[in-house]
């Protein structure tokens, strides 16, 4: 199909792009930067976890456990990919979930543009601090973090059609960067610039 993003073979209704990375990598900042630069809209997956279940992820990941918020996330997901046209910023631990995963893998599969925004621990730890609205966020960060990274790098990569370091830079900044692969994948036309 060809969308305003330009040529590929993803379904109709289906994301422009599908931002994925670990926490503190800037996917939702991104995203938006994103969004605008693009003319689309922005769908955060955790966001639509949350708003199924009326509560934070936090308070989700408290009172009924993490396999209960992957349940809620991986029904976010599948829903976002199935009826999604604009940015899609994924949770951070959306692609562990098997459900997920393969859902990410045929949407790249069909023509589907997947960025890992990847960012290293010196610069996530500034953008997560400790807000514990952030699920996993609570104990020893900076351990947690390289924990989670260990086991979600592999497959972030493998999931990524493209892949952008944040590192020492801005939303604005990267969301350029994103643009410009697009535009390079897609053959799409230059975002009006104002």
């Amino acid at each position: 199909m060809t969308s305003a993003a330009g040529a590929r073979d993803t379904q109709a209704g289906s994301p422009v792009v599908v931002l994925i990375g670990p926490p503190g990598a800037g996917k939702t900042s991104v995203g938006a930067a994103l969004a605008a630069l693009l003319g689309a809209s922005l769908r955060d997956t955790d966001a639509d976890v949350e708003a199924a279940a009326g509560r934070s992820a936090a308070e989700i990941f408290v009172d009924d456990g993490e396999t209960r918020f992957r349940d809620l996330e991986a029904d976010a997901v599948s829903a976002a990919l199935a009826s999604h046209d604009g940015v899609l910023a994924i949770g951070g631990g959306a692609v562990m979930d098997p459900r997920s995963e393969a859902a990410l893998a045929s949407y790249a599969a069909h023509g589907g543009v997947v960025v890992f925004l990847d960012v290293s621990l010196a610069h996530a730890g500034p953008r997560v601090g400790f807000n514990q609205a952030r699920p996993l966020s609570l104990g020893n960060l900076r351990a947690q973090w390289q924990t989670l990274m260990a086991a979600r790098r592999p497959v972030y990569s493998r999931l990524a059609t493209h892949h952008v370091s944040t590192d020492g830079t801005t939303p604005a900044q990267v969301a350029d960067q994103v643009a410009a692969l697009l535009r390079a994948t897609t053959h799409a036309p230059e975002a009006p610039r104002e």
